[in-house]
């Protein structure tokens, strides 16, 4: 999952975003609400937390864009709102959840990680394919009844490929879902990456290398 963070206060947006790279989610960080515009209309987010009270932009705004420009991205709404009729007003506007402030870490990994669930079909909280068993919860991979002990970017381009369901990925698409902003294009990290994660799964090999498009997971 890729995430943007649109958060005015750097000292919370950098908790926010350390915390969720621990989850293995890649998330960016911008602090008004142009440069959230910016962001979404040139990256593929699956969901962008948004503060909603925002400098320039105000964050409703920023809400109702996303809403009418990128109906695929979900829109978690942080905000220290408490009245139901100002949270009505945030659902009116195309937000898709809200969270207020102050707020505990799990609840917000969980409430992104069930907005992930809307942007694609569903599916079961463990994925189990090819003698491989992923449960995203608990961050833990099985390989034939095996524990398999990965790092969180292992584990998140794992994901990424075990949910492509057999489609092939390619380099890009992989940075663009497992790696936030600050990844260089034009780096070999997905292959080495894809590489360490072949050693760990162990033979046969169940990611497989598409010449001159990619990789996918299966045989």
């Amino acid at each position: 999952m890729r995430v943007l963070i649109v958060e005015d206060e750097p000292y919370l947006a950098d908790a926010i975003r350390i915390g969720l790279r621990r989850e293995t989610i890649a998330a960016d960080v911008v602090h008004d609400g142009a440069a959230a515009l910016e962001s979404v209309a040139v990256n593929d987010y699956d969901v962008v937390v948004l503060d909603r009270d925002l400098p320039g932009v105000h964050g409703d705004e920023v809400c109702a864009r996303i809403a009418a420009d990128h109906p695929l991205v979900r829109v978690l709404m942080l905000t220290a709102a408490r009245t139901l009729g100002e949270r009505v007003a945030g659902f009116e506007l195309g937000a898709d959840d809200y969270l207020m402030k102050p707020f505990e870490f799990p609840e917000l990994v969980a409430r992104l990680r069930a907005l992930e669930r809307r942007t694609q079909p569903a599916r079961p909280p463990v994925v189990e394919s090819h003698g491989v068993k992923l449960d995203a919860f608990r961050r833990e991979v099985y390989r034939e009844g095996r524990l398999v002990r990965l790092s969180r970017k292992e584990f998140a381009v794992l994901q990424v490929l075990m949910n492509a369901e057999g489609g092939v990925l390619s380099a890009e698409a992989l940075l663009e879902k497992a790696w936030d902003a600050n990844a260089d294009p034009f780096t070999n990290t997905t292959r080495v990456t894809i590489s360490n994660l072949r050693k760990r799964l162990g033979e046969p090999w169940v990611i497989q290398t598409v010449p001159g498009a990619g990789y996918r997971f299966g045989g």
